[in-house]
């Protein structure tokens, strides 16, 4: 399946700098080498200082070399702690600003994990991670209202042709067969052609119907929705495609099992569109404490240098929205691409 993301669903490289030092300006100074320059020099003038003010002219020269040697080693252990210690002050800081260029608010994981109100470095990063953790909240509720909002849509369209579309192409197809009752023999030919025609018609609403607002899904559950899927995806895209589902899978909320659905829908859209395989996998199963959707192809594999199509960053929408974590990397051993879908367990009730 190639698609465009080359190891997981993070936000592409190519879309940050390439590197943290190209964004500086000539002449960038990092405030941890300005405090540490600064600490330096007061504390050289404060030793030059005590030995003009202590010392006193008359010692020896031998006693002042010993004295000598004590003090630049006094000053420059003094130094390396101050650095240390600085290095270690400045640490959150540093981090957040390594951070703040490849934050990435679709990936649930705390950017900082390890920040502490302890310094004013460490309370700057701390609420730098509350503020992202606000921005997360808000893209989710935002994102989910605008799925909620396309899966009515999706219901509504569905609805209206299985039952006014549908209905008016099976009454065209009735009348169709009775005009074929009636219609002399040089004409029936045609008849026979319209009805096949407005038969295929009516197929490929039913389908569409399906694909937009799966029946099996709302009737019969998650396991069934999926099986029928990779049924009409095999039959429909010539693609030989296996279905495990694992035993003792946890009850899945509703808004999961959508999400779960929706991206194996579109991981196999994918192995159709891009991937040129002939055979794909459909796994589903419990894992760690998640339960796991696992697509695999054998196809052309990742193609790196194509930014994410809209179906890639939906698929991260629809995960970010339950907190799950959505990878797609090449597969080891072997040729193709992996679609994993990780959702947690405390979700998924």
């Amino acid at each position: 399946m190639a698609t465009p993301r080359a190891a997981d669903a993070s936000t592409s490289p190519a879309a940050y700098p390439a590197s943290h030092d190209e964004t500086r300006p000539r002449g960038y100074v990092s405030l941890f080498q300005r405090v540490a320059v600064v600490n330096v020099l007061l504390l050289l003038v404060a030793v030059a200082l005590t030995i003009v003010i202590l010392v006193p002219g008359h010692e020896s020269s031998y006693k002042i070399d010993q004295e000598g040697i004590v003090l630049v080693g006094t000053v420059g252990l003094m130094v390396l702690l101050n650095l240390l210690l600085l290095r270690r002050i400045m640490r959150p800081l540093q981090q957040l600003t390594a951070v703040a260029r490849k934050v990435d608010l679709a990936d649930p994981r705390p950017p900082l994990p390890a920040a502490t109100a302890n310094s004013e470095a460490g309370e700057l990063a701390l609420t730098f991670n509350e503020m992202l953790a606000r921005l997360r909240a808000e893209r989710r509720q935002a994102t989910g209202r605008v799925l909620a909002g396309q899966e009515a849509e999706r219901l509504r369209i569905a609805q209206e042709l299985h039952d006014q579309v549908g209905q008016e192409l099976t009454a065209v197809l009735l009348v169709l067969s009775r005009v074929h009752a009636r219609a002399p023999d040089e004409l029936r030919p045609a008849v026979l052609d319209a009805q096949d025609s407005v038969r295929a018609s009516l197929e490929d609403v039913r389908r569409i119907s399906i694909e937009l607002r799966p029946e099996a899904l709302d009737d019969l559950g998650l396991e069934s929705a999926l099986a029928v899927l990779t049924d009409r995806f095999a039959e429909r895209a010539g693609v030989d495609v296996s279905c495990r589902i694992g035993p003792g899978l946890p009850g899945l909320s509703t808004e999961a099992e959508l999400v779960i659905y929706r991206v194996a829908q579109e991981a196999l859209t994918n192995v159709a569109r891009h991937s040129g395989s002939s055979r794909a996998e459909l796994i589903l199963q419990p894992d760690d404490g998640h339960v796991l959707l696992t697509v695999r192809d054998e196809g052309r594999g990742l193609d790196r240098a194509e930014e994410p199509g809209s179906g890639i960053r939906g698929m991260r929408e629809r995960a970010g929205l339950i907190g799950a974590t959505l990878k797609i990397r090449a597969r080891h051993p072997g040729p193709g691409v992996e679609v994993c879908l990780q959702v947690p367990v405390e979700v998924a009730v």
